[in-house]
């Protein structure tokens, strides 16, 4: 029993951690249309900048915000500078385009701060509470996480139902022609879109770093893995992101603690996982045929 309910815990903690970044992809999704494979790397580009922070003395907090604040003017950079150009063609190239700019950002990581491993601190402890006469695999740090994700989540929902600037975001995505003609300034907010997309894709770097080791790769497997959480829950939903994230965690941790070999096939669960979501419902579990005919 007590297995079991580490290796449940485990599963909750890891699948928070998907949940993080889906709800980047999440957010760049229902404000542009556009799935950034670029954000892992981005998120990837604040971290380190926050890490050289910390380096030179600065707090963890300290860090948090200018690493926040560096995620929204990169996100923001790139939309101007690189996705505008290739906006208006067809959907393939701007998706070609974050690929491209998901290996070159990776590239400059490596270029200025090194390919090394680095250790990233935390604000709070990585030992597992005490229950009775063993330690359970969560920690404080593990608390700051899903209570950073959870709020997020909350953010995002607010924004996107009772705004005026989340109903702009998606009426720019939906239709820009439409929203021009409603007097929404759509180029404002697909800057705005990238930008808040590149915010919560540094935190979810931030929140994956903390206690454990960066370098310019670190994300590689965090964004296929939240990739699949986004589209298990549905792109169009950050409560889905949270509760595909959660799912895909649950799952591979279980593959993992008890199926022989599990640590090989874990990689191979996530897939068929996606594929069943995707036969069974393909818009994600929280889609809805409304959102699929939009």
């Amino acid at each position: 029993m007590d297995y079991f309910v580490n290796v449940t815990i485990t599963g909750l903690t890891q699948g928070i951690i998907y949940s993080a970044f889906a709800l980047a992809l999440v957010l760049i999704w229902r404000s542009t249309r556009i799935v950034n494979f670029a954000q892992g790397s981005m998120a990837a580009a604040t971290t380190f900048i926050a890490l050289a922070l910390i380096q030179a003395g600065q707090s963890y907090w300290v860090a948090l915000v200018v690493a926040l604040v560096s995620g929204f003017v990169l996100g923001a950079l790139v939309e101007r500078v690189i996705i505008r150009p290739v906006e208006g063609g067809p959907e393939l190239n701007a998706v070609i385009v974050t690929l491209g700019l998901f290996v070159a950002i990776q590239a400059l990581i490596a270029i200025i701060f090194g390919s090394s491993f680095q250790s990233f601190p935390t604000p709070f402890g990585v030992r597992g509470f005490q229950v009775g006469g063993s330690t359970i695999p969560l920690t404080p740090t593990s608390l700051y996480v899903i209570g950073s994700v959870l709020i997020t989540m909350a953010l995002l929902v607010a924004l996107f139902r009772f705004t005026r600037v989340g109903l702009a975001m998606r009426a720019s995505a939906f239709s820009q022609e439409v929203a021009r003609l409603l007097g929404v300034k759509v180029g404002g907010m697909l800057t705005l879109g990238w930008g808040l997309a590149a915010v919560v894709g540094s935190l979810s770097g931030l929140l994956i770093a903390g206690g454990g080791f960066v370098y310019p790769a670190y994300m590689d497997s965090l964004i296929v893995f939240g990739f699949v959480a986004a589209i298990i829950g549905g792109l169009d939903s950050p409560v889905g992101a949270i509760v595909g994230g959660l799912i895909l965690g649950l799952a591979l941790s279980y593959v993992n603690g008890y199926v022989e070999r599990g640590s090989a096939l874990v990689s191979v669960a996530a897939l068929v996982i996606l594929i069943v979501v995707l036969l069974v419902r393909p818009g994600g579990l929280f889609s809805s045929t409304t959102a699929r005919r939009a």
